[in-house]
């Protein structure tokens, strides 16, 4: 399990991130998902802990926490929804959008 951490500003670093989630226990992974087109930050990031415990030490004390400028969000990582193919049937009864 990770956590997600939203509302970063997108000067961010893995090393900024890492040295922050430390300060609560052993951080795993760091990872900061890019725009595809403009592979400009997202302003969020996903970080791995060791521990069930060091995540909730982290989220207890980061979460609406300010820092560089934004008030962070903190909590457990949801799993990634299965969105489907991209342009697919939208109950139409089977017509598709013609361009």
């Amino acid at each position: 399990m990770s956590l997600y951490v939203g509302n970063l500003s997108y000067e961010v670093t893995q090393e900024t991130l890492n040295t922050v989630f430390a300060e609560y226990g052993s951080v795993k992974q760091v990872s900061l998902p890019t725009d595809r087109e403009t592979g400009r930050l997202r302003g969020f990031a996903f970080v791995e802990m060791s521990t069930d415990a060091e995540e909730n030490a982290a989220i207890e004390a980061l979460d609406g926490a300010e820092w560089m400028g934004r008030n962070l969000k903190v909590n457990k990582a949801r799993p990634r929804e299965d969105r489907g193919s991209f342009g697919g049937n939208r109950g139409n009864s089977g017509s598709r959008n013609r361009y």
